[in-house]
C-alpha cells in the first residue's frame, strides 16, 4: 500500500442556502485515503457521511455547494471540475455503489447490457472485449454462472446478487476510488457477509481505495482499515478500526459504541447517550441495566400450529392443466409451530425469503393461511366469528418502513386516529383526540405533534408515530416486522428501549421479525430460526443464539459482523 494518498480532502465546507438562512452541512472536513485502503465513515443520520461522499464525486444536490476546501484525486484537484471534465472523472476514476441497487439498475435492461454499456462508455474496447470484461466482473463479484446470468434482468436476481452487480458496475472502468454508500443496509446477515467479502477482495486485488459510508459499526469492524467518526458535519475522530472501536477517544464515539446491542450479551436497557452541541463535554450515559427475568405464564397467549402458506406462481397455468400437470406453486411457509407466552417477545430470524414476514402477516391477519391455525387464547385467529366479534382489535402491526406505512397527506392525528375509528373503539371527537394525545405521550412525543405531517419528522420520530398508531387501539399483541432496520445506532437504541418500557407498562406481547441478530438477542425471550419456510430451530434466546445446534443457525451466527464484544 503506497504512502502517498490517492484521495486528499482538506478543510471542506458545504453549505445550503434555504429560506431560513444558510445551513452548513460539512464543516472543515479533512481526511486522506491511500491506494487499496478502505476508510469507513460512520455517524448518525444527518452527520454528513453521505454528503462527504457526494462532495468527492461532485453530486451535491442543489442548492448545496462547496464554499471552501479542496478535493484532490491522484494529485489533481477535482472539486472545481464542471461539465465534461467532471463526467470523465465519474465512472472512469471514481465508481459509486448506492444503497438500493434497484435505483441504480434499469429494470428493462439485462444485467449484461448495464455492464457492457458502461465499459464501452469509458474504455476504448469493442463489443466482444466489453462482453469478456463484463463476464469477468460478474465472476469477480461471485455471481454464479455468469454466462447464464448475463442476459437476465435485475428482477431475476436476489437483493444480495443485485448489490454485487452494482459493485461490478462501479468497477467497469477500473476506477482508482470506490464510494460505497450504505451498501449493506437492510440485507440479512449472510448476504451482508457476502457483500463485505466481495468488497474487501476487489479492493485488495485491484488496489482500489474505498470510502465505505455506513451506520453499521459491525460492517466497519469487518471491512474497513481505518474509521472516521462524524457528527453534525464535523470529523470527531479518525484512526485504525480496532483502536477507535476498542478504545474510542471522543465522548460521542464512546456513547455511540455503548448504544449498540451485542449478540453475545443481553441487557434490559441500552444506555442511550444524551448528546448536545458541546462535543467536548463528556457524554452522559445511563448505566446499562442487566436483564430481568422474563414473565412466566403456563398458558401461551398465542399458538401457531402447522401453519402453511402456498402461493400460485404465474406462467403456463392453462397449458399445464391441459397437459395434466399441477399448477406451479411456491410453498413460502411449511408446517410452522411455536407458542408465545403473554408479556414475552418471540423473535423470528432467517435469510430473506425464508418465510418470516409471511408468518408475521398470517399472525397479524393480513394473509390467510393455506393450512394450520393461529390460536389466540385458544381461539382460531382466522375463524369467522373471531374476525367479526372484536378479536382482531387485540392485534396490531408495526411495519419496517415508516415512510411507506404512513400516508404523507395525512396529519399525525389522522394517522393515529384511523385504527381507533375503523375498529369502532371511539367515535366522539373529544374521545378520539384524547386517545391520540395519550398514544403520543406513551411514545415520548408531544400531543402538539398531532397537527404535523410525517415529512416534518426524522426517521426515528416517524417510527415512534407508527408505534403510537399501533398502541392507540390498546392491543395485547403487536407484530413488529423489522422495526429498526433503517435506523442509526442511537435512534435504534431509543426505539428498543421504548418497546421494552411499553411492554412492561401495558403487558404487551411481541412477535419480532429482524435480520439483526443483536437486536433479536437484546429483545427476545424465545427465538425461532426459519429456513426455506420451515422452522429449523427454536428455544430460549440465550440457548439458540449462545449455543446453536442446527447447522443453518450456526452459519447465521458465524456471518454476524463482529465488534469484538
Amino acid at each position: 500500500m503506497s504512502n502517498a494518498p490517492l484521495l486528499s480532502v482538506r478543510d471542506l465546507r458545504v453549505e445550503f442556502e434555504t429560506h431560513r438562512g444558510t445551513v452548513r452541512v460539512l464543516d472543515e472536513v479533512s481526511f486522506d485515503l491511500a491506494p487499496g485502503e478502505i476508510l469507513g465513515v460512520v455517524g448518525e443520520s444527518g452527520a454528513g457521511k453521505s454528503m462527504a461522499g457526494a462532495a468527492v464525486i461532485g453530486l451535491i444536490p442543489p442548492p448545496g455547494r462547496i464554499v471552501a476546501g479542496s478535493v484532490t484525486l491522484d494529485g489533481e484537484r477535482i472539486d472545481q471540475l464542471r461539465g465534461d471534465d467532471l463526467r470523465r472523472v465519474r465512472g472512469r476514476r471514481i465508481g459509486t455503489v448506492f444503497q438500493d441497487p434497484l435505483t441504480s439498475l434499469n429494470p428493462v435492461y439485462p444485467i449484461g447490457r448495464h455492464l457492457t454499456e458502461t465499459i464501452r462508455t469509458h474504455l476504448p474496447v469493442d463489443a466482444a472485449e466489453a462482453r469478456r470484461r463484463a463476464l469477468g466482473l460478474l465472476a469477480d463479484v461471485e455471481i454464479p454462472e455468469p454466462e447464464a446470468r448475463f442476459d437476465q434482468y435485475p428482477h431475476q436476481f436476489s437483493g444480495g446478487m443485485r448489490q454485487r452487480v452494482a459493485i461490478a458496475l462501479a468497477l467497469c472502468a477500473e476506477p482508482r476510488l470506490l464510494i460505497a454508500d450504505e451498501p449493506t443496509t437492510a440485507l440479512d446477515v449472510s448476504v451482508q457477509a457476502q457483500v463485505i467479502r466481495v468488497l474487501r477482495r476487489v479492493c485488495r486485488e485491484r488496489g482500489t481505495a474505498a470510502l465505505l459510508i455506513t451506520h453499521d459499526m459491525g460492517v466497519i469492524a469487518e471491512t474497513a482499515d481505518r474509521v472516521m467518526v462524524m457528527y453534525q458535519g464535523r470529523v470527531l475522530e479518525t484512526g485504525p478500526v480496532r483502536q477507535v472501536l476498542d478504545a474510542p477517544q471522543a465522548p460521542y464515539t464512546r456513547a455511540l459504541m455503548a448504544a449498540i446491542p451485542s449478540v453475545h450479551e443481553r441487557l434490559h436497557r441500552l444506555p442511550v447517550p444524551a448528546i448536545g452541541s458541546d462535543l467536548a463535554a463528556p457524554a452522559t450515559l445511563p448505566p446499562a441495566e442487566p436483564e430481568r427475568a422474563a414473565p412466566v405464564d403456563a398458558a401461551p397467549l398465542l399458538q401457531v400450529q402447522g401453519l402453511a402458506r402456498v402461493f400460485a406462481l404465474p406462467g403456463g397455468g392453462w397449458l399445464r392443466r391441459l397437459a395434466g400437470q399441477p399448477a406451479r406453486q411456491l410453498r413460502a411457509v411449511d408446517g410452522v409451530d411455536f407458542a408465545i407466552p403473554r408479556g414475552s417477545t418471540f423473535g423470528l430470524v432467517g435469510e430473506s425469503g425464508s418465510g418470516k414476514s409471511t408468518v408475521a402477516r398470517m399472525v397479524a391477519g393480513l394473509t390467510k393461511p393455506s393450512a394450520g391455525r393461529v390460536l389466540f387464547e385458544g381461539r382460531d385467529r382466522w375463524a369467522e366469528d373471531a374476525r367479526v366479534d372484536g378479536l382482531r382489535r387485540r392485534f396490531q402491526m408495526i411495519f419496517q418502513d415508516p415512510y411507506a406505512s404512513l400516508n404523507p397527506r395525512w396529519r399525525v392525528d389522522q394517522l393515529i386516529a384511523e385504527p381507533v375509528q375503523v375498529l369502532g373503539i371511539a367515535t366522539r371527537g373529544d374521545e378520539v383526540a384524547e386517545r391520540v394525545a395519550d398514544a403520543l405521550r406513551r411514545v415520548r412525543m408531544s400531543p402538539d405533534d398531532a397537527r404535523k405531517y410525517p415529512h416534518q419528522f426524522s426517521g426515528g420520530q416517524r417510527q415512534r408515530i407508527a408505534i403510537a398508531r399501533a398502541l392507540a387501539s390498546r392491543p395485547e399483541f403487536i407484530v413488529c416486522d423489522e422495526p429498526t432496520s433503517a435506523l442509526d445506532v442511537s435512534v435504534q437504541a431509543q426505539v428498543l428501549n421504548l418497546m421494552r418500557d411499553l411492554q412492561e407498562e401495558f403487558g404487551l406481547t411481541y412477535l419480532l421479525i429482524s435480520h439483526n441478530l443483536a437486536v433479536i438477542r437484546h429483545m427476545c425471550d424465545h427465538v425461532g430460526v426459519m429456513q426455506r419456510g420451515r422452522l429449523v430451530e427454536q428455544g430460549a434466546a440465550d440457548a439458540v443464539l449462545g449455543a446453536p445446534q442446527h447447522a443453518y443457525t450456526q452459519a447465521l451466527m458465524a456471518a454476524v459482523p463482529g465488534l469484538g464484544r
